[in-house]
């Protein structure tokens, strides 16, 4: 029988900010170099957010400089990985 580890007991690794990055630019699906509230609740589904859209929001809030809107990849990437980093996702 295969020693299989009840998922209470299971060590709890969170993301890294590059693993956190990645997911983030998977989810820029028009390709235009930022990201709308669609993609990041998309992205913030995927990394287990029990609210996505708040979580958009929250991110956005934090991270988009400028205030267009949305989260430009080379500008304001860096600073909504850091924010979601601080809010601590787990890998499942």
């Amino acid at each position: 029988m295969p020693n299989i580890i009840p998922p209470k007991e299971r060590e709890k690794i969170p993301y890294t900010k590059e693993q956190i990055l990645k997911i983030f630019k998977r989810y820029d699906k028009d390709g235009d170099g930022q990201l709308s509230k669609a993609e990041l609740k998309e992205a913030f589904a995927e990394l287990g957010a029990i609210c996505p859209g708040l979580r958009a929001w929250d991110g956005r809030r934090h991270a988009d400089d400028d205030g267009d809107g949305f989260i430009s990849i080379d500008k304001e990437l860096d600073k909504l990985g850091d924010y979601t980093v601080g809010v601590g996702y787990i890998v499942n």
